[in-house]
């Protein structure tokens, strides 16, 4: 009985220290995007261009020349080679649908959106996820107008910590402010996976096997995950399956881009 108490006691240590390092990391991230914020001026992400105060924060030019996928799957948004104006399936979610109701990724993964990601994540350049958020935020009436609740893809904690902020969240802060949409915290992610970058569609799947987890209930009927590329979807997939589980009525997808699959 006195292991069991120590064990219970040690758990919840290490449970009270993630969530005090989680909530040191969620202020340091804002105060980082209201410093960041302060001392740029508004400016186009992607040439630099002054624009007005209060202005989108990509210029009518750039916004034009941005990779933007004409059809695509209603599905997985992967991009079709078709001029149809009707909502199509791609072969793969017809054989095997997948476990959310709707993806939408507007933007391909190219120069120089491909750019401008890598740059958010790895360089800390915060100031391409106000423009990539904008871009999602411009995308939303494309998704059913039920949504209760966002979900940006979790890192784990270490790799959040290493990087300093959580790039799906900050993508999410516009959806947030604009449409007044709240943002799930129950959904964690409880092993640290290598990359996916690189990995084989199967080799995807594998790696996210028992990578997230729900704690706690979540009341929410109609789940957004938000994310900032779609590769195969293994992500989304088990994101989704797990929220389905937990008792959530539906599940869509929002993403900035969408690469081809490998």
């Amino acid at each position: 009985m006195a292991f069991a108490r120590v064990g219970r006691t040690a758990q919840a240590a290490a449970m009270s220290w993630r969530h005090v390092k989680a909530g040191a990391l969620a202020i340091l991230s804002s105060a980082g995007h209201a410093l960041q914020k302060a001392v740029v001026p508004n400016s186009c992400a992607f040439c630099g261009t002054r624009l007005r105060l209060g202005a989108a924060p990509v210029c009518a030019a750039c916004d034009s020349d941005l990779p933007w996928i004409d059809r695509a799957c209603s599905r997985c948004a992967l991009p079709l080679p078709t001029r149809s104006h009707r909502e199509l399936d791609c072969a793969d979610c017809q054989r095997a649908p997948p476990p959310f109701v709707a993806a939408v990724a507007p933007l391909s993964y190219g120069f120089p959106v491909d750019a401008a990601i890598r740059a958010l994540k790895f360089h800390r350049r915060l100031y391409y996820a106000r423009a990539l958020g904008h871009v999602l935020l411009q995308s939303m009436p494309r998704l059913a107008p039920d949504i209760d609740a966002l979900l940006p893809v979790p890192l784990h904690w270490r790799r959040q910590a290493l990087r300093g902020f959580n790039q799906a969240l900050e993508l999410c802060r516009p959806i947030r402010r604009q449409a007044g949409i709240a943002t799930l915290h129950q959904v964690v992610r409880c092993r640290a996976t290598p990359y996916q970058s690189g990995l084989a569609a199967q080799h995807r799947r594998r790696n996210l096997e028992a990578a997230f987890r729900v704690r706690g209930s979540i009341r929410a009927r109609h789940v957004l995950i938000v994310d900032d590329v779609i590769t195969t979807g293994a992500t989304c997939r088990e994101l989704a399956t797990i929220l389905l589980d937990a008792g959530v009525e539906s599940v869509s997808v929002l993403a900035v881009a969408r690469a081809l699959r490998d």
